[in-house]
């Protein structure tokens, strides 16, 4: 059963909704009792960095959840700020992260998006465009996903997709073997990543119509 994860942050009802109507067993998880029969695990997410990591280990579900993800291996979906916490740090705060994959969190240069040595090392897509003063931030609305490996998250998703992003910080994985897929935004930055059974997504599924719909259902079936 797909548990998603209730420690304060997110909208949970948005994913419960997505998974009722394509019939898909799911409940929501508030606390650890309620994590342990999972065989699938979504981690959403909205807003700081420190401040989700703090809910999060007051949930009294931190334990459970390393548990599950890092020693029985069980999928875990991190969507937005759920995937930021996986990663060891951020630069917008100052907590540890969960650790779960070899990351870091980087915040966007409103000068030039990404950071430079991080442009020369993720760019993937052609034509890389810079545009003419500050960037805009957050990076807000819809925005094209590029996967890169057809790795079974974007099945029917490898042309045209398009999601809804609202963030100013971006994860980058030590590894870009573990970059899943890139958007543009004045530079190319990793927007869904993945380590083994840990997976994770900058951008909103369950905001994000159609495209969001398949993605969730893929996390559900593989």
């Amino acid at each position: 059963m797909i548990k998603i994860v209730n420690y304060g942050l997110g909208n949970i009802q948005a994913f419960a909704n997505i998974y009722k109507r394509l019939n898909i067993e799911y409940a929501v998880a508030s606390s650890p009792e309620e994590l342990l029969a999972s065989d699938r695990i979504i981690l959403p997410g909205v807003g700081a960095f420190d401040w989700a990591m703090a809910l999060l280990n007051e949930s009294g579900m931190r334990d459970v959840l390393d548990e599950l993800v890092v020693k029985k291996n069980i999928p875990v979906l991190g969507v937005c700020v759920g995937m930021q916490i996986m990663a060891r740090r951020s630069e917008e705060g100052s907590l540890p992260g969960l650790g779960w994959i070899d990351a870091e969190v980087c915040k966007f240069s409103k000068e030039s998006g990404v950071r430079s040595e991080d442009s020369e090392k993720i760019k993937r897509l052609e034509g890389e465009r810079t545009r003419e003063g500050r960037l805009s931030l957050p990076h807000m609305g819809w925005n094209d996903v590029v996967p890169r490996n057809g790795d079974c998250l974007f099945n029917g998703l490898e042309k045209d997709a398009r999601f809804y992003f609202l963030h100013s910080f971006y994860v980058h994985p030590d590894k870009d073997d573990n970059i899943l897929a890139e958007t543009d935004y004045n530079g190319t930055f990793s927007c869904a990543i993945r380590s083994g059974n840990i997976f994770g997504v900058q951008f909103h599924p369950e905001k994000s119509h159609h495209w969001g719909i398949r993605l969730l259902k893929n996390f559900a079936e593989m």
